[in-house]
């Protein structure tokens, strides 16, 4: 996103005008969810990988999850890929769909009583 601010500046001796363009940093509103699930799942380590659930990377991204993401976007992304935090990034937001943390969060993690667990650990890093 690109802001311009016009500024009016009038120097007292030159009496100049300074055009000021800015480029804000982009905000996502799951940004801090992203954030506490690295915690909880990987405490930030990106290369980390869950040989019993075959998930791997800073999200850890199960097989299956990245399997039906390429099928939805017609990527071919392999199990390595999900170590960039900018693919693992991609990857959960496809499934965000406008929901709020705590649905996100349960889906993220499966379905059945565990995800309550997993969301109440995913509140407190939140």
């Amino acid at each position: 996103m690109l802001i311009l601010c016009l500024l009016s500046l009038t120097l007292p001796s030159a009496g100049w005008k300074c055009l000021y363009i800015v480029r804000a940093e982009s905000i996502n509103y799951y940004d801090p969810l992203i954030k506490a699930i690295v915690n909880y799942e990987s405490r930030g380590d990106i290369y980390a990988f869950n040989f019993p659930e075959q998930a791997s990377g800073p999200m850890q991204i199960r097989a299956c999850r990245l399997e039906h993401y390429n099928k939805l976007t017609g990527e071919n992304l392999k199990p390595g890929d999900t170590f960039d935090m900018e693919i693992s990034r991609k990857v959960f937001l496809r499934f965000v769909n406008d929901r709020p943390y705590e649905q996100v969060a349960k889906s993220w993690n499966g379905s059945g009583w565990r995800t309550e667990i997993y969301w109440d650990s995913i509140k407190v890093r939140l």
